[in-house]
């Protein structure tokens, strides 16, 4: 992969997100689809965060990408999490760090102005679901794998962001009795309590064809993604702020849409009965 320095030299540096990497990137249709690649769970170490790190920036920055497909390599486990054996060799000090640095991760997928969607194609617990928490919507494939956030049963809390995500999404009294519970439910529980958004059925092929109809129906032409990049980004940032601020964050986001191409294209193909071609821009 070749990066530009400050005096406009090219570098070359290996690919982290390469085939075999531990998270694999590619685009495709405007999608860029990240793969966990940690056989035979998808666990993570701080060297797959850095790797999603890498993939997060790449696609943030590439005005190609519109959306954004997290999903796990093969078809049993999107992922489960940390991986033990590396926590037990680790220091406390280095596990500390770990976690700051994953949180720092979810944060940036989070805060990124591009819809994510996790394709929750097999288990997905502990960490796993922590990934996908810090994701925009969530596909769950049927009877693919059980969820939840059973890190009790370790003797520690879910500690990449499950333990304040999981509070945001269902009501705390719910929240809490699942994580002291430790259980893994069925991808059918966490569609009605509200933890994913859609459950597909059909073999690992039919499921991600449809996850990435679904996920293009999001891009250009189909629809405005820079709108809904700032839609996600109003709540994503609204929601921690005062309501009064979270008014001010959605009107100036408003004023950086008015000015765009697609807001030009879409008033005008309302009021001449037409449909708008979108561009992104």
């Amino acid at each position: 992969m070749a990066t530009e320095t400050f005096n406009g030299a090219k570098e070359i540096m290996a690919d982290p997100n390469g085939p075999g990497s531990l998270v694999e990137y590619r685009v495709e249709d405007g999608l860029a689809i990240l793969e966990l690649n940690n056989a035979p769970a998808n666990t993570y170490s701080y060297e797959m965060f850095r790797a999603m790190d890498e993939a997060i920036l790449r696609a943030r920055m590439d005005e190609e990408v519109h959306v954004i497909v997290i999903r796990g390599k093969g078809d049993k486990f999107f992922s489960a999490g940390a991986d033990i054996d590396m926590l037990q060799r680790v220091t406390p000090r280095f596990k500390y760090f770990f976690c700051l640095h994953a949180n720092e991760t979810h944060n940036r997928l989070e805060q990124t102005p591009k819809l994510v969607i996790a394709a929750l194609n097999g288990h997905t617990v502990g960490g796993g679901l922590e990934i996908a928490m810090a994701c925009d919507i969530r596909i769950a494939r049927k009877d693919a794998g059980r969820i939840g956030l059973p890190e009790v049963a370790l003797g520690v809390l879910p500690g990449t962001g499950g333990t304040q995500r999981l509070t945001r999404i269902l009501p705390k009294n719910k929240a809490i009795e699942l994580m002291v519970e430790g259980r893994v439910y069925s991808f059918e529980e966490a569609l009605d309590w509200g933890i994913i958004n859609y459950i597909y059925e059909g073999n690992p092929e039919e499921y991600w064809e449809q996850v990435c109809d679904y996920a293009r129906q999001f891009c250009p032409p189909n629809k405005a993604s820079k709108a809904v990049g700032l839609i996600k980004r109003s709540v994503q940032s609204g929601a921690e702020v005062d309501f009064n601020s979270g008014l001010a964050i959605e009107r100036e986001l408003q004023q950086q849409l008015f000015q765009s191409d697609d807001a030009k294209l879409g008033l005008a193909a309302y009021t001449s009965k037409t449909m708008a071609n979108f561009t992104g821009k």
